[in-house]
């Protein structure tokens, strides 16, 4: 049985993606399970059912304010670089309505809701698609899958899964508070080997090398709070990545690991089209580095 995997990485879902367009139109890898956390449980219930199109429509043309109806931090672009700084009023805001986050993004909740109709939906729960949550209440992951949710549930559970709180919505659901899937688990491959996976191929969203690069200095709190949460969920890829290669030699699993090969960005919550676009591309060029014998298909 065989697993498309893919991890956490938010704008950066655009190589996953790329990559997995070329892995299933060109390859013709044929999936029993997808799985995905945070950007990638974006990606997986229009994979499943072939709507690549629809999905790279998306994901190569989404902008910063597609996806925050409340921004905690404000974007300027100077040669080429983009610079943050502390949206100060914006955040303001949400403390004032009594929000528990720094920033809102009901605009990916309307999103989602856009671009998987019910229609997809009910083809999305013929397949084993599963995303994943962090519970903040019981501080467990769940895995929710497409064919135990109604089309209302399943796609806020999309939505939970790709909020990186503090920057992003908390969801309420069920009495409980969810956040992102990566919070607790980046890379699921453990779980796709406990829903009967005998080969995954996995898409992680960092880079192969682990270059030792300084960054500049901190500049302001929310600067602070989002590099200790790049140092966190950095901690739990290495984490998932180990717990999953252990798992799957335990059992003879097959594991095909994909990684973009240079760092993509600093800051994966700036949603720019362009360079998504190119990153969509990138990840279409590294499958056909990755699987040369799929070019003999591709001609055909």
């Amino acid at each position: 049985m065989k697993a498309l995997v893919i991890s956490g990485g938010g704008s950066k879902g655009a190589f996953a993606g790329g990559l997995a367009e070329y892995l299933i139109s060109v390859c013709k890898k044929e999936y029993q399970i997808f799985i995905g956390s945070s950007t990638g449980s974006l990606l997986v219930p229009l994979l499943s059912i072939g709507e690549i199109e629809k999905l790279k429509k998306v994901f190569t043309s989404v902008s910063q304010d597609d996806i925050f109806n409340n921004c905690p931090f404000l974007l300027k672009k100077k040669a080429g670089v983009y610079k943050t700084k502390i949206n100060h009023l914006g955040i303001l805001q949400m403390f004032l309505e009594g929000k528990k986050s720094f920033g809102e993004s009901v605009n990916l909740r309307t999103l989602i809701f856009k671009n998987i109709s019910e229609e997809d939906f009910e083809k999305i729960k013929k397949k084993n698609v599963i995303v994943t949550v962090s519970n903040l209440n019981t501080l467990e992951v769940e895995y929710k899958q497409a064919k135990d949710c109604t089309y209302y549930d399943f796609c806020e559970w999309i939505w939970a899964s790709s909020s990186l709180a503090p920057f992003m919505s908390l969801v309420t659901k069920n009495g409980f508070e969810y956040a992102d899937g990566g919070m607790g688990n980046v890379v699921p491959i453990y779980q796709a080997i406990q829903n009967g996976a005998t080969e995954l191929d996995i898409i992680v969203l960092r880079n192969i090398e682990t270059t030792k690069k300084k960054n500049l200095p901190v500049r302001n709190a929310l600067d602070l709070t989002s590099r200790v949460f790049s140092f966190m969920l950095n901690q739990i890829v290495t984490d998932d990545l180990i717990i999953g290669k252990l798992e799957g030699l335990n059992k003879k699993v097959k594991l095909n690991f994909y990684y973009p090969d240079k760092e993509l960005t600093s800051n994966s919550l700036i949603f720019d089209p362009v360079l998504m676009k190119q990153w969509w591309d990138y990840g279409y060029e590294m499958g056909k580095k990755s699987n040369p014998q799929c070019k003999v298909i591709s001609i055909a």
